[in-house]
C-alpha cells in the first residue's frame, strides 16, 4: 500500500508515525487487552493517557499555571457560541475582527448573545489583506476582542497577535494552533478544533484563563461551561476519547520532531518554497496580500480556469490529493499542515511546474 500526498483542509493528513503506533495499539493498548475506544473515559488507563496529552501539550506551548486546558467536543464551531456565553459577563458588547468566513460564522453566532461591534472588515479585495490595526473601531468597553488567526478557506492570515490592551484577546486557532510557538500569556481564550494540524475530528482544545472562569452566564449549557469543565478535568461527560488518545500521540509526536521552534521553521520553508513557485510562474496566482498569506492553507488559480479540471484529475494521477478550493471561492487550495511533510511540497511545486509546460 502506498499513501498519498493528502492536502485537505480537514480532516487532515496526520504524521504517519502516529497511525502506525495508533495501529499497533488498536487491538491492545500496552497490555489492557483493549482498544482505547473501548475504555471507561473513568478508569487508570484512559485517565493517564488525557493526563499525559494535557502535560505535553503545556510543555510544547509553554502555557503559564494560571491557564486550565480543556478537551472538549463540539469543534471550533461551537465555541462560536460557548465563547460569548462564558465571557460576556456584566459587558453589554464584544468586539470582533472579521477576515473571512469562519469570523462571519462566529460573528452570526455571537449575535444571538450580545451587541457585535466588527472592529474591522477584511479579506476581501484582490489581493485579500486585513486592515491595519491603527484602522480597527475598537469598543474600550467590549467584554473580549476575538479574531480568527487564519482563514482556512481563503488563506488569510494574521501575521501577528492583535494588541488588546486590558480586554481579554480570544481567538480561533483552528488551522495554525502548533504550527509555531506562541504566547499563550497574550490570550484570555484560544480555541481550535484538532481535525486541520493535531488530531482527527471529534476534539477541541481550548485553553482559558483562570480569572475568566467566573462570567458564564447562567444560561450557558453545562457542557459549554469552561468552569464545569475544568472542574471535571474536561470529563462532564463522556469526551472524545479516541480523538484525545490521538491528539496526544501527535503532541509526542511533535516533541520528537523538535518541538514548535523546529515546526515553525519547516512550515515557513514549505511555504516559502510553495509561495516562491506560485509567484514565479505566468499560470499560478495566489490571490492573498503577501503580508497576510497562511503558512497552512496556500489558494492559487489558474490564468485559464477551463483549465481546473486537469488539473485536478491529474494531480490525483500523480499522488496530489484534494486539492479542490473551497466551492466558495474556487481555484485550489493546498493545506500544508505539521504532517505535510516537505517531499510532499515538492512533489507539488513539480507537478505545478510540469503541468505548466504542458498547458501553459
Amino acid at each position: 500500500m502506498s499513501r498519498v500526498y493528502n492536502f485537505s483542509a480537514g480532516p487532515a493528513t496526520l504524521p504517519e508515525p502516529v497511525l502506525q503506533q495508533a495501529a499497533e495499539e488498536m487491538l491492545d493498548w500496552r497490555g489492557t487487552g483493549m482498544s482505547v475506544m473501548e475504555m471507561s473515559h473513568r478508569g487508570k488507563a484512559f485517565v493517564s493517557i488525557a493526563e499525559q496529552a494535557e502535560v505535553d501539550l503545556r510543555e510544547l506551548l509553554e502555557v503559564p499555571d494560571h491557564y486550565r486546558v480543556l478537551f472538549l467536543q463540539g469543534g471550533a464551531t461551537a465555541q462560536f457560541s460557548a465563547v460569548p456565553l462564558n465571557l460576556l459577563g456584566s459587558a453589554g458588547s464584544v468586539d470582533y475582527v472579521n477576515t473571512g468566513s469562519w469570523s462571519k460564522k462566529a460573528i452570526a453566532e455571537a449575535r444571538k448573545y450580545t451587541s457585535v461591534n466588527v472592529v474591522a472588515e477584511g479579506g476581501g479585495g484582490d489581493p485579500m489583506s486585513i486592515p491595519p490595526q491603527s484602522e480597527w473601531q475598537r469598543d474600550p468597553d467590549a467584554a473580549y476582542l476575538h479574531y480568527c488567526a487564519n482563514e482556512t478557506i481563503t488563506g488569510v492570515e494574521f501575521p501577528e497577535i492583535p494588541e488588546s490592551g486590558d480586554v481579554p484577546l480570544v481567538s480561533d486557532m483552528s488551522s495554525t494552533f502548533l504550527s509555531r510557538p506562541l504566547d499563550v500569556s497574550r490570550f484570555g481564550v484560544i480555541y481550535a478544533g484538532a481535525q486541520k494540524n493535531f488530531g482527527p475530528a471529534g476534539l477541541t482544545v481550548v485553553i482559558v484563563r483562570d480569572d475568566l472562569l467566573d462570567r458564564a452566564s447562567d444560561k450557558v449549557p453545562a457542557i459549554w461551561d469552561y468552569r464545569r469543565q475544568a472542574e471535571a478535568d474536561s470529563m462532564l461527560n463522556t469526551p472524545a476519547t479516541y480523538s484525545w488518545y490521538i491528539a496526544g500521540l501527535v503532541f509526542q509526536w511533535l516533541k520528537r520532531e523538535g518541538g514548535l521552534k523546529a515546526m515553525a521553521e519547516r512550515n515557513k520553508r514549505k511555504a516559502d518554497m510553495l509561495y516562491a513557485a506560485i509567484d514565479g510562474s505566468s499560470l499560478y496566482r495566489n490571490p492573498v496580500d503577501p503580508a497576510a498569506r497562511s503558512w497552512m492553507n496556500v489558494p492559487f488559480v489558474l490564468a485559464d480556469d477551463q483549465l481546473d479540471g486537469a488539473f485536478l484529475s491529474e494531480a490525483v494521477d500523480a499522488g496530489l490529493h484534494t486539492l479542490k478550493g473551497h466551492r466558495s471561492v474556487g481555484g485550489m487550495r493546498a493545506s500544508i499542515y505539521n504532517a505535510m511533510p516537505e517531499s510532499g511540497v515538492n512533489a507539488l511545486i513539480d507537478f505545478m511546474a510540469d503541468f505548466e509546460r504542458r498547458h501553459g
